[in-house]
C-alpha cells in the first residue's frame, strides 16, 4: 500500500481526488469547509516534497453541463489563502487551457481543475476521459473517501493510467478507522443508530448485531421498532412496508445477546416546525396528530449512560430533528455522552453526513476520535461492501 508518507513527490505532479464538495450559501460563501481543511495535510505534504498538486473534484449535481452554481472557481479564494499562494484555476478540467496548465505548473504550485460533473462522462466511468484526466499529472493520489464507493472515472477508473497510485491521508485514516471499528472493536462496543429511515440503515445494522454489545435505535426510524411492538406512534415518521422487518431485527438482537435500546420517551409535536406545540410521551403512546421529532430526557439518560461506559462506539444518524432547536437536544445529549467516553479513554468513529454535523457544529470535533468525511461511503464500507475508489489504489 503505497501512502503519502511512504512516497516522495519530489518534482512530481500528483493529480490529487479530492472531495470538495462543500455547501455554498446564495453568495457562493463556503458555510462548512470540514471537507476542504481535511486536505490540507495531504498537499501540504507534496508541496513540502518539492511536488505541485493538481486538485480534481465535483461540486453538487450539475444536471447539464457548466454553471455558475456548480463551479469550483468559487473555492480558489479560501484554498489560496489556506496555502498562502495564489491557486491557479482551468476553467476545464480535460480541456487545452487545463493541459497547459498541468504542463506549466512548477514545484510547489497548486492548479484547481473545474468540476468534473460539467462532464456526464465522469459520473458514467468513461474510459476516454479518464485517460484525458489522467495525462495531466506524474501520480494519482486519491484522498476523496466520500466518493470511494462510486465507480466513477476519477475515482475508480483513472488508477489503471497509473503505476503509482497513492493512499491520501484522508482516504487511508478513513479506510484504517472504520477496519478498527470492524475488526478490532474494544468491548463494550455501542453503535448507535439514528436518522429517518431503516432502509437506509439495514444491512449496517445486520452486520452490526454480530458485532456490538448495545445498539441504540433513535431518530425518525425508532417509530417503525416502535410500530413494530404494537405502539401507537400518532403521525410519526412510519416505513409501514418495514414493520415486520423491525420485528425480525428485535428477535436476532435477542438471538445474538445484543442489548438493543429503543428511546423510552420522546418529544412529541403537533407539526413539523420548530415553534409547534410540544411536550414529552411515553412512545408506546403517541396521540393521534402528534409526531415524535425527539428522544426524550429518559431516553437522554439511558442512552448516555451506555454510551460512557463503552469503550467503542460508532455513531450514524442523529436522535432528532437537530436542525430545529426545540429538537436538538437529544441529538446534543449523545453528542456529549460519546465525548465523555472518548475522554475516558474509548475510541469513537462518527459517521458522515447529519452526526458529523452535528459534532463539528457543537464544536466537538476534536474531543472524539475520528469524524468521517463520508457518510454513504462509510456506511457501504462498514455493509461489507468493496468500495470501487478503494479497489483501484489496490490493483
Amino acid at each position: 500500500m503505497k501512502t503519502v508518507d511512504n512516497y516522495n513527490f519530489l518534482g512530481k505532479k500528483a493529480l490529487i481526488r479530492v472531495d470538495f464538495n462543500v455547501p455554498l450559501d446564495n453568495n457562493f460563501m463556503i458555510t462548512d469547509d470540514t471537507r476542504l481543511r481535511a486536505t490540507v495535510p495531504t498537499i501540504s505534504k507534496i508541496l513540502k516534497d518539492g511536488g505541485s498538486v493538481i486538485l480534481m473534484s465535483h461540486l453538487g449535481r450539475p444536471k447539464s453541463g457548466p454553471t455558475q452554481e456548480f463551479s469550483l472557481k468559487h473555492l480558489v479564494k479560501y484554498l489560496s489563502e489556506t496555502f498562502q499562494t495564489q491557486v491557479k484555476f482551468a476553467d476545464d478540467c480535460i480541456g487545452e487551457q487545463a493541459r497547459q496548465k498541468a504542463k506549466d505548473l512548477k514545484p510547489g504550485e497548486i492548479l484547481l481543475l473545474e468540476n468534473l460533473r460539467f462532464y456526464k462522462e465522469e459520473e458514467k466511468g468513461d474510459t476516454e476521459f479518464a485517460k484525458k484526466l489522467a495525462a495531466l499529472g506524474d501520480v494519482y493520489v486519491n484522498d476523496a473517501f466520500g466518493t470511494a464507493h462510486r465507480a466513477h472515472a476519477s475515482t475508480a477508473v483513472i488508477a489503471q493510467f497509473f503505476q503509482d497510485k497513492v493512499y491520501g491521508y484522508v482516504m487511508l485514516a478513513e479506510v484504517e478507522n472504520a477496519k478498527r471499528v470492524l475488526e478490532k472493536a474494544e468491548k463494550p462496543f455501542t453503535a448507535i443508530m439514528g436518522g429517518a429511515k431503516i432502509s437506509d440503515k439495514i444491512l449496517i445494522i445486520e452486520r452490526l448485531l454480530d458485532r456490538v454489545d448495545n445498539l441504540i435505535i433513535g431518530g425518525g426510524m425508532a417509530y417503525t421498532f416502535f410500530k413494530a411492538k404494537g405502539g401507537n406512534i400518532g403521525s410519526s415518521l412510519l416505513e409501514a412496508d418495514k414493520v415486520d422487518l423491525a420485528r425480525e431485527l428485535i428477535e436476532k438482537a435477542k438471538q445474538k445477546g445484543v442489548n438493543l435500546l429503543l428511546p423510552a420517551d420522546s418529544v412529541i409535536a403537533d407539526g413539523f416546525k420548530n415553534d409547534a406545540q410540544n411536550k414529552v410521551t411515553d412512545n408506546m403512546n403517541i396521540p393521534d396528530g402528534w409526531m415524535g421529532l425527539d428522544i426524550g430526557q429518559k431516553a437522554r439518560e439511558e442512552f448516555s449512560k451506555v454510551i460512557e461506559a463503552s469503550k467503542t462506539i460508532l455513531w450514524n444518524g442523529p436522535m432528532g430533528v437537530f436542525e430545529m432547536p426545540t429538537f436538538a437536544k437529544g441529538t446534543i445529549a449523545i453528542a456529549e455522552a460519546v465525548v465523555k467516553a472518548t475522554e475516558k479513554g474509548g475510541f469513537s468513529l462518527i459517521g458522515g453526513g447529519d452526526s458529523a454535523a452535528a459534532v463539528n457544529n457543537l464544536g466537538f470535533g476534536e474531543r472524539v476520535s475520528y469524524v468521517s468525511t463520508g457518510g454513504g461511503a462509510l456506511l457501504e464500507y462498514m455493509e461489507g461492501k468493496e468500495l470501487p475508489g478503494v479497489k483501484a489504489l489496490e490493483a
